[in-house]
């Protein structure tokens, strides 16, 4: 019997693959779907959807670590167990959301949270600074050139009486990611906190030839940075490969390839910040991050020159732009030079633009337009 996409659970014979999202929606959800009449923001982390029918869903979000404990997660399934019929969901930007359908429901929630202290801080909604989406850092990833729970915590901990209010212009998103390959979002965030290498790998030629494939370290460089070559350990001439430091954007690939490349460097590594993006289509169009900052030093364990460049653009903004205004946005309107000026940045050569193929990727959304004045850099 064939598949039947209407019915695909008709004949399945294994458990095999995830389950329909349908079966982990809450009543209300299920009930309502695509068929919701409008939404408010009650309080900074509360949302209101109300549906056609005259139904109501509340929701709570808290702010959640990236990285939780077994008997964290536990007490997540305690409280939507005790409010939300077990229901509960995780956001991408590592929030936590409840949902009830009455405000007693809600009020009863939000008492029971408020009352774990820090534990399950209420907020991410709005004109604030959300939860910090980040990748994976010191804890598990191979490439990194900074931590991320570290300096996310540091940040947020720095931040955090703008993720409980809504009193910024527009929300500020900021993302965080450990290396140049930008598993975080930060290239589209408001504010983005980049780990950057700044030196090329090193390369043990007593060992590339017993744990790596030279042909895959080589394919593996974007720019064609790494090429065959021949070294000599301990009198014998072995394949090993060589690379063209000119060329080399650090992003850690060969190393994913090839362990007997690495690229960690304790003077070399750092962290960049960019500012400006958004994926938001709203008032205008999507919005590339810029650097603004090439280069601070890892500081650990609470990265105080980060700390204080980050606190210092998002305060310069919050006083500066007007409703509704997102960081790039805000940018734009007063001048790339008045941004560096009043947030106390000094402009450097890193921060020029100079993508060859800038023209050719400028079709980020869909407010874009061809003209005549695009026919030289389209054809």
């Amino acid at each position: 019997m064939g598949y039947d996409p209407q019915n695909p659970m008709e004949g399945r014979i294994t458990d095999l693959g995830p389950r329909s999202y349908t079966e982990m929606l809450p009543p209300v959800i299920a009930a309502n779907k695509g068929k919701w009449d409008y939404h408010e923001i009650l309080a900074p982390g509360i949302l209101l959807h109300v549906g056609e029918s005259g139904d109501e869903c509340y929701t709570v979000r808290v702010g959640s670590p990236r990285l939780v404990s077994i008997e964290y997660v536990r007490e997540l399934c305690d409280i939507a167990d005790k409010h939300c019929e077990g229901y509960l969901r995780f956001t991408t930007r590592n929030n936590v959301e409840f949902m009830v359908d009455s405000k007693e429901k809600c009020d009863a929630l939000v008492e029971d949270l408020k009352n774990r202290e820090t534990k399950m801080p209420i907020g991410g909604t709005g004109a604030c600074v959300t939860n910090i989406v980040h990748t994976q850092g010191w804890v598990h990833c191979h490439t990194p050139a900074t931590d991320a729970s570290g300096p996310v915590k540091a940040v947020m901990d720095d931040l955090f009486e703008y993720f409980g209010s809504m009193t910024l212009p527009a929300q500020v998103r900021i993302a965080f990611a450990c290396c140049l390959n930008i598993c975080g979002a930060v290239h589209a965030s408001d504010i983005a906190i980049l780990g950057v290498h700044r030196k090329p790998p090193m390369i043990d030629h007593s060992r590339i030839t017993g744990v790596c494939e030279l042909p895959l370290a080589i394919a593996a460089c974007p720019l064609g940075a790494v090429k065959p070559a021949k070294a000599e350990v301990n009198g014998e001439e072995v394949k090993t490969v060589k690379v063209n430091a000119d060329r080399c954007m650090f992003c850690g690939n060969c190393y994913t390839m090839c362990p007997a490349m690495p690229l960690a460097d304790p003077e070399g590594d750092g962290i960049a910040i960019l500012v400006g993006g958004k994926v938001s289509n709203a008032k205008s169009a999507p919005k590339f991050s810029k650097l603004v900052i090439p280069f601070l030093p890892n500081t650990p364990p609470r990265w105080p020159e980060t700390v204080e460049a980050v606190r210092k653009i998002v305060e310069t903004y919050a006083k500066d732009a007007k409703k509704y205004e997102r960081i790039g946005e805000w940018a734009e309107r007063i001048g790339w030079e008045k941004f560096f000026e009043k947030c106390e940045i000094p402009f450097t050569d890193k921060s020029i633009d100079d993508y060859r193929l800038a023209y050719d990727t400028w079709r980020t959304s869909t407010q874009f337009k061809y003209t005549n004045a695009t026919d030289a850099y389209t054809k």
